[in-house]
């Protein structure tokens, strides 16, 4: 199948990182093979990278190699909505930090792939336990 890569590893690379671009670069072309996939609301987050600027973003993704044009699913929703009462419910018990609604659904979206490329391992796996995740190695 393929994985989604998360917001914060295209914009290591984007911006050509110091401490997570290089990691960032290598662990996208360890896993290309398997192909590499971005979530809709990613595609939007990395846009002021580009300054708007569609053409540069998407010649940008298309280089590395990253689909970028797959749409948002009802099962998307499903998982989404599954991941955001889990976070309501733990957030009520002061057991979660402030999660963006952006990382549910890129949660949500990875779900009906391989799984998620992230340094965000650790926002992700109470909302998704069953989230397979890749994090970049320093």
């Amino acid at each position: 199948m393929a994985w989604v890569v998360d917001t914060c590893v295209l914009i290591d690379v984007i911006s050509e990182d110091v401490r997570f671009g290089e990691t960032s670069a290598d662990c996208l072309i360890k896993y290309s093979s398997d192909g590499l996939i971005l979530c809709p609301v990613s595609y939007i987050e990395i846009a002021p990278s580009f300054y708007g600027d569609r053409r540069g973003q998407e010649t940008f993704l298309s280089e590395v190699g990253v689909d970028f044009a797959l749409p948002w699913e009802w099962a998307d929703t499903l998982a989404a909505h599954a991941a955001w009462s889990r976070y309501v419910n733990l957030k009520r018990k002061n057991q979660a930090g402030r999660r963006p609604i952006a990382d549910i659904q890129i949660g949500a979206f990875a779900m009906r792939f391989d799984g998620l490329i992230t340094r965000n391992h650790e926002d992700f796996k109470k909302l998704f336990p069953k989230l397979k995740m890749v994090e970049p190695k320093e």
